[in-house]
């Protein structure tokens, strides 16, 4: 990671889970500016008045509650990176979760040093989901290495099988804003889509498809 601090927005109806999550948060030297509200529909606005990197939220909130935020947050912004933490550990939770938009996964009941290194995995582009629960999630998702290339380009359009032979080959999605002349948060657009459309999980998944295919060398 550089050294730019990562602004979070936490999203939870206890006042007290917010100050715990806030102490907790606060005590890690990567982690910059802490916001929070307590209901989901506080989010969208607080998000454009502040701009954070990453929204922590829980689901269970009164109101329209967390999955219907995450919805309409990633409708305002399809390039925000949400981590839910939660009381729920079941895999219908965490699919709903990731289905709904968000990046991560974590428990209420993890380990502190956990909830950091999700903050930090998510605001690096990948997905991180609660290594507790991990296990319980076999069947979530799986990369789809069995298409083949023609299928590829027919489910990619042109300018997404440019974003992501470059995002495959490693390029961040700044990089690959640079060489397409492309805004930032179009190319991170992009990688949604196509992870999406290729059920892919991380730029990992991507990278294997791509290799399996012979889009780049192994």
């Amino acid at each position: 990671m550089n050294d730019k601090k990562i602004d979070v927005l936490l999203v939870d109806d206890h006042a007290v889970v917010r100050a715990g999550f806030r102490m907790l948060l606060s005590s890690q030297a990567f982690i910059g500016q802490i916001t929070d509200v307590d209901r989901g529909e506080l989010v969208c606005h607080e998000y454009e008045r502040s701009h954070p990197d990453v929204v922590v939220m829980d689901l269970s909130m009164p109101g329209i509650g967390g999955l219907e935020t995450i919805r309409r947050l990633k409708r305002q912004d399809p390039a925000a990176i949400i981590l839910v933490y939660s009381i729920h550990d079941e895999s219908v939770y965490v699919e709903r979760a990731m289905q709904a938009g968000a990046k991560g996964y974590v428990t209420k009941n993890s380990a502190a040093e956990v909830l950091a290194e999700a903050v930090s995995k998510v605001m690096q582009g990948q997905r991180y989901i609660d290594p507790e629960i991990l296990p319980g999630l076999d069947d979530f998702k799986q990369p789809a290495a069995t298409l083949h290339y023609g299928e590829v380009v027919e489910l990619l359009s042109p300018r997404e099988f440019d974003v992501f032979c470059r995002t495959a080959k490693g390029l961040t999605a700044h990089e690959v804003a640079a060489e397409l002349h492309l805004g930032y948060k179009t190319v991170a657009n992009y990688n949604t889509t196509i992870k999406n459309k290729l059920n892919a999980n991380t730029t990992a998944d991507l990278a294997n498809i791509a290799v399996a295919l012979g889009i780049i060398k192994p």
